[in-house]
C-alpha cells in the first residue's frame, strides 16, 4: 500500500495544502480569499488548541518548537495514492460502512486539503456509484463537524457572556464584531452603545445565526452543488456549494449571464474553508431566514437539530425553489444521511489528506 505519513513539518516550512496554515494565518488577498471566510474564523484565537484540531503548532502558530509539539499531539499528513489505499486507510481509522451499521458515530478528525482532478478521475475510471458516494461523504463529513466545532465556540462564548448591564468594553467590542460578521446591526450611538437593551437585543439575535448546521444537509447540498465533487468549480477551487463571488474575484462560469452583473463561483483554499464559508451563508444571509427560524424552534423545543427539516427553509438557495428543496430531501433520504445528524469528531490525532506530490 502506498500510504506515506509525515508528522507537523518544521515551523516556517508549511505547505500550500496544510490547513495549519489555512486556518491560522488566513492570505490577506488572493483570489481564494474572501470576506466570508476572513469573519468566519476571526475568533479563532480564543478557541484552545484542542478544539482547533491543529494540535502543537495551531495555538502559537508556528512559533513553537518540534518537541513542544510532540508533546501537545502531532498532526499527521497521508497521502492516498489509490482507492486501495483510500479504503485501506478508512479502516485502519475505524472509519467503515460496517461500523457505521453498528452504530458507531464518532468520525475521525481527517481532513481532505484538495480536491483536484484526480477525485474526477476515480470516479469515472476506477469507482462504482456506491462506492464514490460513500467515500465523497466520509471525506465531507468531518469538514462540517470541524466548521460546526469553530461556530459552537462563538455560541458558546455568547452564552456565557454576563448580563446586558455588566457586559465589559471588550465584551461590548466583540459583540459589535460579530454582529457586523452576521449582517447585524451594531449600535451605532452613544446612546445605544449605552442602553443595556441594545446588547439584550443583539445577543439574542445573534443566538439565532450563530449556531451550527446538521450534517445531513452539508453532505446533501454538497453532493448536489458540486456534483459529487467532480464539478469543475470543485476541482479547480474546492467549491462545494457553488457560492458566488462579485467583482471579478471568482471563477467565471462557461456562461455568465450578464442580466446579473460581474459575477463567478468563489474559490477557496481548502474545502474545509469552502465549508466554513457555506455555513456563515446560511448563518447570516437574508435569504436564508426560514432555516434560522427553523432551527431556532428546534432548539426552543429542546429537539436535535434536523438536516431534513432545516432544508425546508433553502427555497431560496437556487432558482428551483421548492423542486431545489425536494431534491435535497430526496437525496437525504436515498442516502440515508439523517443517522449523520449524531455525528461528533474524535478527540484525535487529526490527519491531513494532502495530494500526491
Amino acid at each position: 500500500m502506498c500510504l506515506k505519513r509525515r508528522r507537523t513539518p518544521t515551523p516556517g516550512t508549511y505547505s500550500r495544502e496544510s490547513h495549519l496554515e489555512m486556518i491560522t494565518k488566513l492570505p490577506a488577498q488572493g483570489r481564494r480569499s474572501t470576506a466570508l471566510i476572513f469573519t468566519a474564523l476571526a475568533a479563532l484565537t480564543a478557541i484552545p488548541a484542542s478544539l482547533l484540531g491543529v494540535q502543537g503548532y495551531a495555538a502559537a502558530g508556528g512559533a513553537r518548537g518540534p518537541s513542544a509539539a510532540q508533546q501537545a499531539g502531532d498532526t499527521i499528513y497521508v497521502t492516498l495514492e489509490t482507492v486501495e489505499d483510500i479504503e485501506r486507510f478508512f479502516e485502519e481509522l475505524n472509519y467503515t460502512p460496517q461500523t457505521w451499521a453498528e452504530g458507531v458515530r464518532e468520525l475521525p478528525r481527517m481532513f481532505v486539503t484538495d480536491v483536484g482532478e484526480r477525485w474526477r478521475q476515480r470516479t469515472q475510471n476506477e469507482l462504482t456509484v456506491q462506492a464514490k458516494k460513500r467515500i465523497f461523504f466520509r471525506g465531507i463529513a468531518p469538514l462540517a463537524l470541524r466548521s460546526n466545532e469553530l461556530i459552537r465556540a462563538e455560541r458558546e462564548r455568547i452564552v456565557a457572556l454576563p448580563s446586558p448591564d455588566e457586559l465589559t468594553a471588550e465584551d461590548r467590542e466583540w459583540l459589535a464584531r460579530m454582529a457586523t460578521d452576521y449582517r447585524l446591526d451594531a449600535p451605532d450611538t452613544w446612546e445605544e452603545a449605552t442602553e443595556p437593551a441594545t446588547w439584550a437585543r443583539l445577543m439574542e439575535d445573534l443566538l439565532t445565526r450563530v449556531d451550527e448546521v446538521p450534517v445531513s444537509l452539508v453532505l446533501a447540498q454538497a453532493a448536489n452543488e458540486s456534483g459529487w465533487g467532480t464539478s469543475r468549480f470543485a476541482r479547480e477551487g474546492n467549491a462545494l456549494f457553488g457560492q458566488w463571488s462579485f467583482g471579478g474575484s471568482g471563477m467565471l462560469p462557461d456562461q455568465q449571464r450578464k442580466s446579473l452583473g460581474n459575477y463567478g463561483v468563489a474559490a477557496f483554499e481548502s474545502p474545509l474553508l469552502s465549508v466554513v464559508s457555506y455555513m456563515r451563508n446560511l448563518n447570516s444571509h437574508p435569504a436564508y431566514a426560514s432555516l434560522r427560524e427553523i432551527r431556532a424552534t428546534q432548539r426552543k423545543a429542546g429537539e436535535p437539530l434536523s438536516g431534513y427539516e432545516l432544508a425546508r427553509g433553502l427555497d431560496r438557495y437556487s432558482e428551483r425553489g421548492q423542486e431545489y428543496v425536494d431534491e435535497l430531501h430526496s437525496i437525504m433520504r436515498v442516502n440515508k444521511l439523517s443517522p449523520a445528524d449524531e455525528t461528533y469528531l474524535a478527540p484525535g490525532p487529526v490527519y491531513l489528506v494532502v495530494p500526491p506530490e
